[in-house]
This record gives C-alpha cells, sequence and structure tokens, in this order.
C-alpha cells in the first residue's frame, strides 16, 4: 500500500509582496479619478478666485470698507432669514395638510409640488411677473373693476416680492423631508395619543413635531443656503434697489470687469455658504447625539 504526498509549491517572496502592492494601490486608482474631479471643478475654482482677489492691492480693505457692501451683506442675509422662516412656516403647514388632511387631490398636490422642484427660479419669477406685475393680469383685473388705471401692486421690485418669490419656489424643499420624515412615523402612537383625549394641536406638537425636527431642519438649512446663494430671483423679478451680494459680484465682475472686486465679494460669499454648512452639521450632529442619548 503505498501513499502519495502532495506538496504545496512555494509561494516566492517577490510574489505575495506584489500581489499586496497592488492590493494596496486599488483602493488609490479607483478614488484618483473622482478626486481629481472634485479638485478640477470644486478646488481650483474657489482657488482661482481666492488669488483673483489678491491681485490688486487695497482690493479687500475698499471692498470691504464699502457701503454697497454693507448694504449687500445686510440686503442679503435678511431676504435670506426671511425667505426661509416663510419657507418653514408655510412648508410645515402643507406638509401636515397632506400627511394627515387627507382631502380629494391630495395625491395631485404632492405631485405638484415635486414638478415644482424641477423648475428654474426664474420661470416662478416670470408667473409672479404675469400675476402681480404692474402690468399683471391681477392688476389689470382691479383696473377693470375699479376703473382705475393706475397700478395697484407695485410690490414685485420690492424686497417683499424677492422673499414672497423666494418662498414661493422654495417652499417644495422643506414640504419633501417633512412628507417623508411624517411617513415614517408610526401611526400607532398618534391612535394611543388620540384614544387618550389629546387634542389634535396637543398630538401635533408633543407626538408629530419631535419626529419631525431632523426634516425640519435639514430642508430649513438647505433652504437658507440656497437663499443666501439665490440670484436669478433678483434679477427677473427687476428689483434695481434690492442688491444682494450675488447681484452685486455681477455687476463688478460683468458690468463695471472690477474682476479684483468681484472676487473679494465672492471669496466673502463662499465664506458664508460654508460656515452656514459647518454650522448646520455641528447643530445636526449634536441634535443626532441628543436624541439617540434620550431614547438609549
Amino acid at each position: 500500500m503505498s501513499s502519495s504526498l502532495v506538496v504545496e509549491p512555494a509561494v516566492a517572496p517577490e510574489a505575495s509582496g506584489s500581489a499586496a502592492t497592488q492590493r494596496n494601490w486599488r483602493p488609490i486608482a479607483w478614488s484618483a479619478p473622482p478626486l481629481l474631479v472634485v479638485l478640477l471643478f470644486a478646488v481650483y475654482p474657489v482657488v482661482r478666485v481666492l488669488t483673483e482677489s489678491t491681485a490688486k492691492s487695497g482690493a479687500w480693505s475698499q471692498v470691504l470698507g464699502s457701503e454697497s457692501f454693507r448694504n449687500a451683506l445686510w440686503r442679503t442675509v435678511s431676504i435670506a432669514v426671511c425667505s426661509t422662516a416663510g419657507c418653514l412656516v408655510l412648508g410645515s403647514f402643507v406638509a401636515v395638510v397632506l400627511a394627515f388632511v387627507p382631502f380629494p387631490g391630495s395625491g395631485a398636490v404632492g405631485r405638484l409640488i415635486d414638478t415644482v422642484l424641477t423648475l428654474p427660479s426664474f420661470l416662478i419669477t416670470l408667473a409672479f411677473t404675469f400675476l402681480y406685475g404692474t402690468a399683471g393680469a391681477l392688476d389689470a383685473l382691479i383696473a377693470r373693476f375699479t376703473g382705475n388705471h393706475s397700478p395697484a401692486l407695485n410690490f414685485l421690485a420690492t424686497p417683499t416680492g424677492v422673499v414672497l418669490a423666494e418662498i414661493t419656489y422654495f417652499t417644495p424643499f422643506v414640504v419633501r423631508p417633512l412628507l417623508a420624515a411624517f411617513a415614517q412615523l408610526p401611526r400607532e402612537q398618534l391612535d394611543v395619543a388620540a384614544s387618550l383625549g389629546a387634542s389634535p394641536w396637543r398630538v401635533l406638537r408633543r407626538v408629530v413635531l419631535p419626529e419631525a425636527w431632523p426634516a425640519l431642519a435639514a430642508g430649513g438649512s438647505l433652504v437658507l443656503l440656497l437663499t443666501l446663494n439665490e440670484f436669478g430671483i433678483v434679477l427677473f423679478t427687476g428689483a434695481k434697489g434690492v442688491i444682494t451680494l450675488p447681484a452685486l459680484i455681477y455687476t463688478r465682475g460683468i458690468v463695471t470687469f472690477d474682476l479684483p472686486g468681484a472676487a473679494v465679494l465672492a471669496t466673502v460669499q463662499v465664506a458664508l455658504s460654508l460656515a452656514l454648512y459647518i454650522a448646520y452639521r455641528l447643530i445636526f450632529a449634536r441634535f443626532t447625539v441628543s436624541r439617540t442619548t434620550q431614547e438609549g
């Protein structure tokens, strides 16, 4: 009786080292293309703007010390805050109605909200112009009934008109996250609260809203970031007296061709956006940790 001995082939140290090196380089090779795209389309423009802002001596002090910059900064922040507050109030109301007050056509309204998300902002502004402009349909209707042909509505080219147009356009960005959060809310909690005699307002305040805070914070932060950088609505409303930072950047860079001054303003705009995003991430992370601790 003979037994056979199977001898495993020896692996050369050079081959094992080559395989390990290949495994180490594979993640780098996969991450290189998206990293190059980010560097080319995100990092390079920011670095280029920062470089251009220092090309002219005294550009920073001249721009930041001007009254036009202070007015534009205040106008930008005030419009963004008012628009965000309006979107939060209107978006919360619309989301609660769509989620908890069934009515005929609620599905169509939800799909219409999704459609608004796909439209460019200038279309909403043009619709506002056709409806509420000095030569719009509503002014024509008022003139027909009153006989007074002077414009009865003349708010579109004011900060109020810009805020109303931004609320109309950006409210779906609050409604959609809230609807997603309400869809995950267990209906048993609502039924138990109602069976214990809680009023609808108390159920909304004690059961529904605590579950919706993350979605509300996410939607509000996104709207604040978008309104802070909005330019199309300001441009298409024809609000010449409403000068925001994006509008001032356009004026300096395109109209007067002051590229260093426009680069300074663009740097400030980027800094505001990054600061807002970092603050949102910190607040959201703290809220998540606090909520996890309470549930644990």
